[in-house]
């Protein structure tokens, strides 16, 4: 797997579809900081999104799409002077799948969420901008426009496997939007994503990822991206904001993590297979990363499950 594959995977990302949204006339819809990567596509008319923080409210016309990637609040509206009613009122109200507000049905939106397992969603949120607005007509998007069609026949038409069908679109969606995203505007991410628009880094970290175990010098990742040592070590921590063994590190705690909290393998193993020598070594490399020593990230997490 490439390292975008990488991290979707270890974050165990889940898609989940929310209610509908028909509007018309005069309106507009106020919803609170959502917790998870929210995104939503304009499938009939225009709007306005605000989000707080941002400077100007983006127009939004049919075909376009956003992805929500901090806790921030945020309004969709049908100009700037409508009266706002609370997402809790609005949606309290729904009927097979679709809220409705303002009068008619000028507008139409299908959105949903993108949740991650906590520990380690920050490795993907904190490499991307606030949102991310993807237009109708940009190129290469015609895959997003394709699952969005699907997934709006599926939630209308709810054949069998309907969920399932619409939970991995969405999950197609979020690739293409991210893969559009660093294409159009590589500048607007950062940490290990933005490596990934330099070819010389991008070969380093898909070299780091297919092998993590392995013990790899500065050296023979720049073999890897065909450039010099030197070279690689300053565009790496130009794009990514640290070293490639650092990165390295970082990357094999990552997956240590995720072992301690969804395996039985013993410690030692674990060590092993991320790379390090010997248990200890692992335990001092995982304490200055998290903080906390293997077992009790282990007893901790197990702790937390049963509660």
């Amino acid at each position: 797997m490439d390292p975008l594959e990488d991290v979707l995977d270890l974050l165990e990302t889940r898609s989940h579809l929310s209610t509908s949204l028909i509007a018309g006339g005069r309106w507009a819809v106020r919803f609170d900081a959502p917790l998870d990567i929210k995104f939503n596509a304009v499938r009939r008319g225009n709007c306005w999104l605000d989000v707080e923080g941002h400077n100007e409210p983006i127009a939004l016309t049919e075909g376009d799409c956003y992805l929500l990637t901090r806790p921030k609040r945020f309004t969709l509206r049908s100009d700037p002077d409508a009266p706002e009613l609370d997402a809790s009122t609005v949606f309290a109200e729904a009927e097979h799948g679709i809220a409705r507000t303002g009068t008619g049905d000028d507008v139409l939106l299908i959105g949903g969420r993108f949740t991650f397992n906590q520990p380690g969603q920050d490795l993907l949120l904190t490499s991307l901008p606030p949102v991310i607005h993807l237009p109708a007509g940009t190129a290469h998007a015609e895959t997003v426009e394709w699952a969005l069609t699907v997934i709006e026949r599926e939630l209308l038409l709810r054949p069998v496997a309907s969920d399932l069908v619409t939970q991995h679109l969405a999950m197609v969606m979020l690739v293409y939007v991210l893969r559009l995203h660093l294409a159009r505007e590589p500048q607007s991410v950062s940490g290990w994503l933005a490596g990934m628009t330099d070819p010389a880094v991008a070969a380093a970290l898909t070299s780091l990822h297919d092998d993590p175990a392995r013990p790899w010098t500065v050296a023979e990742l720049a073999r890897a991206g065909s450039v010099s040592r030197s070279t690689l070590a300053a565009r790496f921590k130009q794009t990514v904001g640290q070293g490639p063994l650092t990165y390295l590190t970082q990357w094999r705690i990552h997956l240590a993590s995720q072992k301690l909290r969804k395996s039985d393998e013993t410690i030692s193993s674990i060590a092993r297979n991320t790379g390090y020598g010997s248990e200890s070594a692992m335990s001092t490399a995982f304490k200055r990363v998290t903080g906390i020593s293997p077992s009790a990230y282990r007893k901790q997490h197990i702790l937390g499950a049963d509660t």
